[in-house]
């Protein structure tokens, strides 16, 4: 198995990439300019957060490509969920309350993804804009009291979207999390 973590300049992007290999996945980092040509032995990505302003602009280097033409799972983080929502059609904006730090995360949905995570936990967050309209054919996964969309799911593709910071430490399940988003990699390349 190798995941690799696109990296759209996000200041978390090396502590994702330590999740997984804390995990024992063969894991790397790659700018978002990478062509898909060239990662096409991956199992998975992880779509980073970065700087971009998704409620401002729309635009992760080769993110597109690789949401439009990889056929495996994928899970973007932050920027990385805002910038999967706006491209399959959702709406990103700037958030009426911005979130900075510690969030009570509430799973509205189990899944794969939330498997054996309490329906109400803390994730740390760190964003000025949100997914206000959610794509078609995604679900709404996790909520928290200022932002409806935390988490969300592609209904019958492995994609995922989390608005909160599964690779730190004040996200309580965030290491479950990224163990559940293996297993269903695991479960897609069987």
């Amino acid at each position: 198995m190798k995941i690799y973590v696109i990296d759209n300049g996000g200041q978390w992007t090396h502590r994702e990439w330590r999740t997984l290999r804390d995990l024992d996945i063969n894991a790397q980092i790659v700018s978002n300019t990478t062509p898909l040509s060239q990662i096409t032995d991956a199992t998975a990505l992880v779509l980073s957060g970065g700087a971009p302003r998704m409620g401002l602009q729309n635009h992760l280097g080769n993110c597109g490509q690789y949401l439009e033409k990889a056929s495996i799972p994928i899970l973007g983080i932050c920027a990385g969920h805002q910038f999967m929502a706006t491209y399959f059609g959702g709406v990103c904006t700037p958030a009426a309350t911005p979130e900075f730090g510690r969030v009570e995360l509430y799973v509205e949905w189990e899944n794969d993804l939330f498997r054996e995570i309490p329906q109400k936990s803390i994730a740390w967050v760190s964003h000025n804009d949100e997914v206000k309209k959610l794509p078609p054919d995604f679900i709404n996964l996790a909520s928290s009291l200022h932002c409806k969309t935390q988490a969300m799911k592609h209904e019958s593709k492995p994609l995922y979207g989390l608005q909160f910071h599964p690779e730190v430490e004040h996200t309580t399940y965030g290491r479950e999390i990224f163990k559940n988003f293996i297993r269903v990699a695991e479960d897609y390349d069987r």
